[in-house]
């Protein structure tokens, strides 16, 4: 389990590291206590870049929409993920406490440095990804539904045409514009 944080860890670092170099903006302070956290939950070159990244990648190239809902997903799981990792610190007792070491390998340190990562996913997700998470958590409610349920089946019978009509359209809609954007670079070569 440590080293799957670790891995984590380690990918949110890199991954936080190209968003920047892609102009995107890392609070100095997160980037610092990313790098100090990484020190703390170090592994091996070899686990790091073993070529199986935590989060895939593609869908960092789809859509707007598609990669919002992606993201939101994520940030979700980072969230989890450094709760899940707090957990497991050590507790804070007394012996700790009077030790009173500063440096980035201590207890309560690496507490706060991960207190405030989360913080910052929260904050992030608070801000950006509010319709992202409520559209996760009804996906996720879907997998629940009562498959066996004679009363869930015959709703579902009669929501389906409606249902597939908005599908329909959707992917109609899709198709109209892409036709239109086409029609569009075609036009000024033709004049040109």
């Amino acid at each position: 389990m440590m080293v799957a944080t670790t891995r984590t860890v380690v990918y949110l670092a890199l991954w936080l590291c190209v968003c920047q170099v892609r102009g995107f903006h890392i609070p100095a302070k997160m980037n610092k206590t990313i790098h100090n956290l990484l020190q703390h939950y170090n592994i091996s070159s070899k686990q790091m870049f073993n070529g199986k990244p935590v989060f895939p990648k593609d869908l960092l190239s789809s859509k707007m929409e598609t990669k919002r809902l992606f993201l939101g997903g994520v940030f979700e799981v980072y969230e989890k993920l450094f709760e899940r990792m707090l957990q497991e610190l050590p507790t804070p007792g007394p012996e700790t406490a009077t030790a009173g070491g500063a440096g980035p390998e201590t207890g309560n340190n690496v507490r706060s440095q991960l207190t405030y990562i989360l913080e910052k996913v929260q904050e992030l997700r608070k801000h950006n990804y509010q319709q992202q998470n409520k559209l996760l958590q009804r996906l996720h409610e879907l997998k629940h539904i009562q498959m066996d349920n004679l009363v869930v089946q015959s709703k579902a019978l009669y929501e389906l045409p409606m249902l597939y009509s908005q599908a329909s359209s959707l992917s109609g809609d899709m198709m109209r514009r892409r036709r239109r954007r086409q029609a569009r670079r075609i036009k000024p070569a033709q004049r040109g």
